[in-house]
């Protein structure tokens, strides 16, 4: 059995603790992201005054779904989140969709790294005066690895495929201590793995925090957004409906947890686990590569929990890029209003970054294999918006010229209502099996896990709740933490 390993190490604990009290760091709990409503007035009060992506230690209790959608000086509310109607969908079933964007660095990811980081910062083990922070990412991950490390001032190294948007490597410029780029685009996971490999013979004193692997990902999303997306369904769902499951790109198998919140509490539901078509890993072996960013993929993360996925759905990246368009070009906008989407939803659009694009049409699909009718909820996020993605709209008008009409009413019925239940397997117990063993290739011959831990995870029926369960023990830590600091 695997659990998060919560050893506390007094030496590097005690200078984890000076360096909060010189940086002005407070560490929130579990609890207070899932509830902002326990976060002490006194830090309300300071948020007033700072910018939801500012490098500002108190930008720490922002972390959660439930942050005001203003880019200053915002409180907490609700679980930010949109319901997209048929008239869009183009399926009778209510698909609801999570919003990423108003995380700091815009980007839900900074919650999965702050569950990575916080366990090895409050017991010790990561010493933010001595260690560099390593984030191995495709995107979004090592942006909100290197603004944690920004906020402990701490040197960090951002590591990322050289063909992700400009905007990622822009940001990062200003914030990172290195950024380095690795060979090929956003299946190319194993390069970054290999970077990590050639930095822990450097020699260097470093940590790597790989959210493949670290289960404090895994927890960040079962936990919080869990319980966000527990939050919207019940506000959302009336007296006949009936919630049928949740989608997610695996990625890294972090905001995928959230599904295994879900089917605790609703045995029937189902998990739905989606990849790109051109690098289809999960639903046939397969590799390649492709442009749906922020998904990564030609392995099966460690913490896939792949014994709990029902369904797996792969996208052509074609239907991702051309939708951008359809979504945020004036052209599309206009299209997509003369079809009977509401005017106020469309304009929210480019609230949907390439991988919520993606989590939606894995919906639709979906939706229309199971024959869900307008009762029927289904759940997915949007990681990020097309905040990060205004390059790659520059690109195409570069290459394709002007978006217009034809163009948006083409998009309209091939990518969007044009889906269909093609590309996609309900799992048997067999089919998930093949999922988990993959993991061998990857994590025993590759990364170091050995062959007992790889049998545990499959065989033992506490594996996963046995992470779970540790949330209470990581407050009670993050609390003591905080009160040897003193600033509360």
């Amino acid at each position: 059995m695997t659990v998060i390993d919560l050893t506390i190490h007094k030496d590097r604990r005690a200078r984890a603790i000076q360096r909060a009290k010189e940086q002005n760091i407070i560490i929130p709990t579990y609890a207070q992201m899932k509830n902002p409503e326990l976060i002490p007035d006194k830090i309300k009060t300071e948020l007033k005054q700072i910018g939801l992506w500012d490098v500002h230690p108190r930008n720490l209790f922002r972390i959660t779904w439930r942050n005001e959608p203003k880019p200053s000086g915002g409180g907490f509310g609700g679980v930010n989140w949109l319901e997209l109607p048929p008239s869009l969908t183009g399926v009778p079933a209510r698909i609801i969709v999570l919003v990423g964007k108003w995380f700091p660095t815009g980007a839900h990811k900074v919650g999965a790294a702050f569950g990575c980081l916080a366990p090895r910062l409050v017991t010790g083990q990561f010493d933010p005066t001595t260690q560099k922070a390593v984030w191995p990412s495709t995107g979004n991950y090592c942006r909100g690895g290197a603004y944690d490390s920004a906020l402990l001032a701490c040197d960090s190294i951002a590591i990322l495929p050289e063909g992700m948007s400009k905007e990622r490597f822009d940001w990062l410029a200003g914030i990172a201590g290195e950024t380095i780029k690795t060979p090929g685009s956003e299946s190319n996971v194993k390069e970054i793995f290999d970077k990590c490999w050639e930095l822990r013979r450097s020699g260097q004193d470093l940590m790597i925090f790989n959210q493949f692997d670290e289960f404090g990902n895994y927890m960040w999303h079962y936990e919080v957004t869990g319980h966000a997306m527990e939050e919207v369904l019940r506000k959302a769902m009336g007296k006949r409906d009936r919630y049928r499951g949740m989608v997610s790109a695996t990625g890294s198998a972090g905001t995928i947890a959230s599904g295994d919140y879900m089917k605790q509490l609703y045995p029937d539901s189902v998990i739905v686990a989606s990849e790109a078509l051109q690098c289809p890993t999960l639903l046939e072996n397969g590799f390649g590569a492709h442009r749906i960013e922020g998904i990564g993929d030609k392995h099966v993360p460690w913490i896939h929990n792949s014994k709990n996925t029902d369904m797996v759905v792969a996208i052509d990246d074609n239907a991702v890029v051309n939708i951008s368009r359809l979504f945020n070009e004036p052209a599309g906008r206009k299209f997509l209003i003369e079809q009977g989407a509401p005017g106020e939803l469309v304009g929210q659009l480019d609230l949907l970054g390439f991988s919520g694009i993606s989590n939606v049409l894995s919906a639709i699909k979906a939706a229309k294999y199971y024959e869900m009718d307008e009762n029927d909820i289904l759940l997915t996020v949007l990681t990020d918006s097309m905040e990060l993605y205004q390059s790659r709209l520059k690109e195409m008008h570069s290459e394709y010229g002007v978006y217009n009409d034809r163009d948006a009413a083409a998009d309209f019925a091939r990518y969007l209502h044009g889906q269909s239940t093609d590309n996609l397997r309900e799992l048997r117990y067999t089919d998930r099996r093949m999922i988990h063993n993959l993991k061998y290739y990857t994590w025993v011959e590759q990364q170091g896990k050995t062959y007992e831990e790889i049998l545990d995870m499959w065989r033992q029926r506490d594996y996963w709740t046995a992470v779970q369960e540790q949330v209470g023990e990581i407050d009670a830590l993050i609390e003591d933490f905080n009160a040897e600091v003193g600033l509360l």
